[in-house]
């Protein structure tokens, strides 16, 4: 009655997984609902404009500052005063008076005041241009590995989900065929050709089979989750794959050397010369800059009414020769992360060739085990038939029927598995590779 009740429960809950939506999903459609949708993908984007937005920033090198005031005040100051008065233009004869200079009445002034700040040279402000444009760049090539990676990803996520749904194949097969042996153990038992211990052990067969096929079902919702976070969307769909889970053509395997013009390693070059075009503008640093100024100015008495005007232009040329030793240390900060930058480069270029030689050994490792794995399947299979026969005509032992089935299951999925495995290993090495 447990063992009843048990059953009963594993068939509820698979029914209840299963209760989801269910669509199908070509990986065609994944890729595109991928690169439309996928988060981050959206956050590289951002990062691509914030680069974008710092390195626009730094037109203020060559473009002018622009201001504009409006100030007012009363004052009874008697140097306010007198230069609010000379300011306005309405400076009198009397306002010399000593009396009235030292205690001048309450005057209102209010100033309109435009400014230009035009840089002219500003050497260090050019390399730091230069390297906010470099960096820009080295985001925008990082962004492009981001997307090979996630689309990377999605392929092997869409292969786990076909994967996944093979195994519920091969594993409701392997249930049917536990079934059809229970009703011949049961039948031959009831004959008294059989043992009650081998009824027990079909029995126990079947009940493994039932567990592998619910722990399947749920790796088909659990792939199905994964591959709609990729895609962004709500993870209450279980996904059907319409393309088939087979072996890619067979890959011709030759040595691969690292591509320099992959955009991961564009990417962290740019980076260094953003680092080396940093140090140029910290040591540019000790050098003079040239601005020129310039303003015009509006005084009156009453608000936003400039009865008197001025202006005033002028170029300024300043140096600074010491700030207590500051810049000597942020140039020799910027050098020490040129340096790093440059080995860190090299580190990752090193890394990624073996990167690529193992994964070619690991590819070239699976074609072969995919061959002996489709042999071993092609073997099992036969060697389960005649056991199967024998069996029914009462000449074959339960233990060597139930050991024939399990084998003929387990070499399907470990060839599933080694396909996948192939797929997977043959799309990473080409994204190692990849050429931009």
């Amino acid at each position: 009655m447990k063992k009843t009740l048990v059953v009963l429960l594993s068939i509820v809950s698979t029914g209840l997984l299963f209760a989801q939506e269910q669509k199908p999903l070509s990986k065609e459609q994944a890729l595109t609902s991928v690169l439309e949708n996928n988060r981050k993908l959206k956050m590289s984007e951002q990062e691509f404009l914030q680069a974008r937005a710092d390195y626009r920033q730094t037109n203020a090198i060559f473009l002018p500052n622009i201001t504009a005031s409006h100030t007012g005040f009363t004052t009874t100051n008697p140097l306010m005063a007198f230069g609010s008065k000379l300011n306005q233009e309405i400076l009198t004869q009397n306002d010399f008076n000593p009396a009235f200079l030292n205690n001048p009445e309450r005057i209102d002034n209010f100033a309109t005041r435009f400014e230009v700040q035009q840089p002219l040279i500003n050497l260090d402000g050019i390399f730091q241009r230069q390297a906010a444009k470099n960096k820009m760049q080295a985001t925008q090539l990082q962004g492009q590995r981001t997307q090979d990676y996630i689309l990377l990803e999605v392929e092997k996520a869409y292969m786990q989900l076909q994967l996944a749904h093979k195994a519920v194949n091969v594993l409701e097969k392997a249930l049917e065929a536990a079934q059809e042996n229970l009703k011949l153990a049961n039948n031959s038992f009831n004959q008294g050709y059989l043992q009650r211990s081998d009824v027990l052990a079909v029995e126990v067969r079947l009940s493994e089979v039932q567990n592998q096929l619910q722990q399947a079902k749920s790796n088909v919702q659990n792939a199905s989750d994964y591959l709609s976070f990729l895609m962004g969307e709500e993870t209450n769909t279980t996904w059907n794959p319409t393309d088939t889970l087979e072996v890619t053509e067979l890959a011709t395997l030759q040595n691969s050397s690292l591509n320099e013009n992959r955009s991961d390693i564009q990417a962290m070059a740019l980076a260094t010369e953003a680092y080396a075009k940093m140090n140029k503008a910290d040591r540019m640093a000790f050098l003079p800059k040239l601005n020129a100024f310039g303003s015009y100015e509006l005084y009156g008495n009453e608000i936003f009414q400039g009865n008197a005007n001025g202006y005033l232009v002028g170029a300024q040329l300043s140096w600074d020769l010491f700030q207590g030793g500051k810049r000597f240390g942020k140039a020799q900060k910027s050098k020490a992360e040129l340096e790093q930058s440059r080995i860190e480069l090299d580190q990752y270029k090193a890394q990624s060739q073996l990167e690529i030689n193992r994964s070619q050994r690991q590819l070239n490792d699976l074609q072969e085990q995919l061959k002996r794995s489709e042999l071993a399947v092609e073997q099992s299979e036969e060697a389960l038939r005649i056991r199967t026969n024998r069996f029914e005509q009462g000449l074959e032992k339960t233990t060597e029927l139930l050991k024939s089935e399990t084998q003929f299951a387990q070499k399907q999925l470990e060839y599933l598995q080694t396909v996948f495995e192939y797929n997977f290993a043959k799309a990473y090495l080409e994204f190692l590779t990849k050429r931009e």
